[in-house]
């Protein structure tokens, strides 16, 4: 199962490449992938004693219950063939449906072969958590499919609809997973389902909170409107998606959990109550609407609430009714799907308003819609009769209700079942019929015909349903395992079968063909009177009205706390930060707090210094002198944390508050050297009492937080551990590449975030390339507002040139001194950065300060020689160096698990090199790479933006005529 899930991985990233390569006939080798993992299934059938399906598990993040552990029982197998079946079919039918092969089909190729790899993954997994990332990754995949047209506003605002109900559902069904868990000592659902967890409210409440994330996804009411305005997708992905796949998602968790949990009446207000509601509605629905698609979805949502019922019911036979609805639903829906798909591609419309006739122009397409709209209405010798015929007759008898309860069900599925009969009755006629017409309407008349490979999807599809009603028997013989962990209530589980002889399944059936056709004839003549006005409550208008409140909620909350000011506003954040943590430490229990206050000269000394230097900075208003004095209080920290044996964030804070400086220094170099007048404040004693309230409440904290400690603190065990487990000696540097390497990797994201943020601030039109070099300059050189620029007067050929960056320097603001000793300094620097890198694992160091070395270095580079001599010392774009960094960081993750080991875990390898002998090396330290290059890429941003970028915007006057290319190069 992990190998298929993984094979399917690889062929989502090379589906691009196969659409470029071979255009839209790529989609037939596209859809050798969900083939050949319906070959597996097939063959990996599993046997009929649950006891005995197949488990596999693959470690991941054991601590957080994350391990992926696959499960592969009845119920698995039966929608794996449906995501797998369905989507192979639906790929060959992509290779007809769009006409050119350009970038967002060759994507959409990618997506379709993800989408099919995250939903065999939800099925196939035991962990409810590794579940719920799959769930998650279909809500994604789903949005990026539905939005294919992103040009449209209808494609963007359904995308975002389902994209907002389908997460709000699944955050809700993570709070149920996590209860329901913690609850039961277990993640894995099997486990759960084998001993479920005495019922009480805390069950109960977890039981709800998955179903909404199942009622969501499944569009079961009250979130059943996404499902009709995702119709905006290609007709592949409403094939796909919303007919067999994604759509079943929720009808496959109701059925995974109803073997323990559907005896609750919670389970059967949401499950059956809300089904049974949601089959009318959507029924009903579907008799107003004009366009075939519409028609199709809400005839969805309705078949949704009805197996909804089916499965969550909670009865053997009855479940047996459901599944053979699930396989039934897909084939004929997926089929009919296509169908519009072929008529809007031939015609261009799918208003039945502007079909007639159509069926006598495309017979073959006729005869595919009417073979699988037989089997949606329910007719015989169709697979979609054998699932109604089931239900009827079991739900009556069924023991999970009681008699009066069991009926009024059935007869609602009755009436659901008449409305379906009657929207398949007006989409046949709608798409084909002849609407008293004599000849064509415009639309037919000028279709261009579909190939007949065009019709081949649909057809199997259609040509299955009938087949599988013939071997129905068989059908069932695979389904039974599944419905035996289900109680049957004194009943025998019954065999599929075409015919059970005479009976109220028989009547029932009878029913439904006569009221049907009754109710199409009726609202066929009587459609103006029945749906002149507008229902009274709409799913879409509560969304719309939701939204509206919401944005309006969000601009009171912000008008009213975002006052423009930035005093207030830090004055609001900082006073919430000492209220709420005081509150709650005086609140809880405190049984005591030892405070020790020896202290050595060099301590008082350096604090005193520190002390003094932070009252200073509050009386200087000169902004350069204030900016250098607080750097005081950072190097006094980096002098604190050396004294109490930290080297290695002694290290650190010395290098972070070098270049935090620089920075700082880069940006005031265009501000005034003091505040004007008319800024001045003055003494403000609110602003005073809040910052020594601030540092005291940290004191406090902190002071509490040491004596709260009961045990043994780590630190005594993690120098051990950091060697054992991370294979160094620096314990600080196996923190942060091997025992908490998810934070960093986090942490370096928010970096890289951060870095892209303020340049796209500064560039703001054009945020990639590489800082200029001296060969760009030269290419300009013929430009006037180059030449003219004092900034950029070339020097006496006679003057020395220790960098060649300076020979496009202003003679006035050279140093020799600085050229000189940069170019000494330099690459010394550089070998620094490497040693501080490679020798980070067992000594002081690390990526991150290596990074950090190595960025200073470029920092006097750029101060020594200007703009040009940055992009001289490291022509390398910043954006690539940061994508490099990352894409390594986040590989070493990945190889990890690839190789059968926890995510990010490190272990040693040993090479031999001539003359140095055997070396051996942790594989940390290309994760330690990734963060290296990070920083180097982010200085060199910081550089670009807040150094040379502002270089170039004081030295241009505001009249000077530069060309775009000439600013970039600039």
């Amino acid at each position: 199962m992990i190998s298929v899930l993984a094979a399917l991985t690889v062929c989502a990233v090379l589906a691009p490449a196969v659409i470029h390569a071979l255009g839209t006939k790529g989609f037939y080798v596209l859809a050798l992938a969900p083939a050949g993992g319906l070959i597996w299934v097939i063959a990996n059938w599993p046997p009929a004693d649950p006891a005995q399906a197949r488990v596999e598990t693959l470690e991941w993040v054991p601590s957080l219950h994350m391990d992926i552990v696959t499960r592969f029982d009845t119920l698995a197998a039966i929608l794996s063939v449906l995501i797998l079946g369905v989507g192979a079919l639906v790929l060959c039918y992509c290779a007809h449906y769009f006409d050119n092969a350009r970038r967002r089909v060759a994507i959409f190729g990618g997506e379709m072969i993800a989408f099919a790899a995250a939903m065999f993954g939800l099925v196939v997994s035991d962990n409810m958590l590794v579940l719920y990332v799959f769930w998650e990754l279909t809500t994604i995949l789903s949005f990026m499919l539905v939005g294919f047209y992103a040009v449209r506003a209808t494609a963007r605002r359904a995308a975002t609809q389902a994209l907002l109900v389908t997460t709000l559902g699944g955050l809700a069904m993570l709070v149920g997973i996590i209860m329901l868990g913690e609850r039961s000592g277990t993640y894995l659902l099997s486990e759960v389902l084998a001993d479920p967890p005495a019922s009480g409210t805390l069950v109960d409440v977890a039981i709800v909170l998955i179903l909404i994330g199942a009622l969501s996804k499944s569009a079961i009411v009250p979130f059943h409107f996404w499902l009709p305005g995702a119709m905006a997708a290609p007709t592949p992905v409403s094939a796909y998606l919303h007919a067999a796949a994604m759509v079943k998602a929720g009808i496959y968790l109701i059925a995974r959990l109803a073997p323990a949990f559907a005896t609750t009446t919670s389970w059967h207000i949401a499950v059956v109550v809300l089904g049974s509601l949601t089959m009318v509605l959507g029924g009903w629905r579907s008799l107003r609407e004009l366009d075939l698609k519409l028609i199709l979805a809400f005839g969805t949502v309705s078949q949704l609430g009805f197996m909804a019922v089916l499965v969550g019911i909670g009865d053997a036979n009855v479940a047996m009714a459901g599944l053979t609805m699930l396989v039934a639903h897909a084939m004929f829906k997926a089929a009919l799907f296509m169908v519009v798909g072929i008529i809007d591609h031939s015609t261009g419309t799918r208003d039945i308003r502007k079909l007639a006739r159509l069926g006598q122009r495309l017979p073959v397409l006729a005869v595919i819609a009417a073979v699988a709209g037989a089997s949606m209405a329910g007719l015989p010798f169709t697979f979609g009769f054998i699932g109604k015929e089931t239900a009827f007759g079991s739900v009556w008898t069924t023991g999970s209700f009681t008699s009066w309860q069991a009926e009024t069900i059935d007869i609602v599925l009755l009436v659901g079942s008449i409305i379906t009969f009657a929207y398949t009755c007006r989409f046949l006629w709608g798409a084909f019929g002849r609407k008293v017409r004599s000849k064509p309407s415009p639309a037919v008349a000028k279709m261009h015909p579909p190939g007949a490979l065009f019709h081949l999807s649909p057809a199997v599809l259609a040509v299955g349903g009938v087949i599988s009603a013939f071997v129905a028997g068989s059908i069932g013989n695979l389904f039974e395992p599944y419905a035996q962990t289900l109680p049957a209530y004194g009943h025998e589980i019954e065999h599929l079968s075409m015919w059970h002889g005479f009976g109220l399944p028989v009547v029932f059936s009878i029913v439904v063909v006569v009221g049907g056709a009754a109710v199409f004839l009726v609202a066929r003549r009587m459609r103006e009177q029945l749906f002149r006005y507008r229902p009274l409550v709409n799913a879409d208008r509560i969304y719309d009205a939701t939204l509206r409140g919401a944005d309006t909620l969000s601009l009171m909350l912000t008008r009213n706390t975002q006052r423009g000011s930035l005093p207030i506003t830090l004055g609001v954040i900082l006073t919430t930060a000492i209220v709420l943590p005081l509150i709650v430490l005086f609140w809880g229990a405190r049984d005591r707090l030892d405070v020790d206050l020896s202290t050595t000269a060099a301590q008082a000394v350096i604090g005193g210094i520190m002390v003094a230097a932070a009252l200073a900075v509050t009386v200087l208003r000169n902004r350069l002198a204030a900016t250098l004095i607080v750097g005081i209080t950072g190097y006094g920290c980096g002098m604190l944390f050396a004294l109490f044996g930290a080297p290695d964030l002694a290290l650190t804070q010395f290098l972070v508050e070098t270049l935090t400086l620089v920075i700082f220094v880069l940006v005031l170099r265009k501000l005034p050297a003091e505040p004007e007048p008319r800024h001045a404040t003055g003494f403000q004693p609110l602003r005073a009492l809040i910052g020594v309230a601030f540092g005291l409440s940290l004191v406090v904290i902190g002071l509490f937080a040491a004596a709260a400690r009961s045990t043994e603190p780590l630190h005594v065990d993690l120098p051990e551990a950091a060697y054992d487990f991370g294979h160094g000696a620096n314990a600080v540097n196996v923190l942060l590449v091997d025992i908490r390497a998810w934070d960093t990797l986090g942490e370096v994201s928010v970096l890289i975030v951060a870095a892209t943020g303020v340049a796209s601030m500064v560039f703001r039109n054009r945020r990639f390339g590489a800082a200029p070099r001296v060969a760009d300059a030269t290419r300009l050189a013929g430009a006037a507002s180059f030449a003219t620029t004092e900034d950029d007067d070339p020097i006496p050929p006679d003057r020395t040139t220790w960098l060649l960056g300076s020979g496009l320097r202003d003679p006035r603001h050279r140093s020799m001194v600085l050229e000189a000793t940069t170019r000494l300094i330099f690459p010394t620097m550089v070998v620094l950065s490497v040693y501080f890198f490679y020798a980070g694992h067992n000594a002081p160091g690390g990526g991150f300060a290596g990074g950090l070395t190595m960025g200073l270095a470029l920092v006097l580079r750029y101060l020594a020689g200007g703009r040009y001599e940055l992009g001289e010392a490291l022509p390398i774009e910043p954006g690539r160096i940061l994508g490099a960094g990352l894409a390594i960081s986040a590989t070493t993750a990945f190889v990890s698990m690839l190789a059968g080991a926890p995510a990010l875990s490190s272990s040693v390898f040993t090479i031999t090199v001539p003359v140095l002998g055997d070396i051996k090396l942790v594989t940390a330290l290309f994760f330690d790479l990734g963060i290296y290059l990070i920083v180097i890429g982010l200085v060199l941003d910081i550089l670009r933006s807040l150094g040379a970028r502002l270089d170039v915007e004081t030295a241009v006057p505001a009249n000077s005529m530069l060309t775009n290319q000439q600013w970039v190069n600039r």
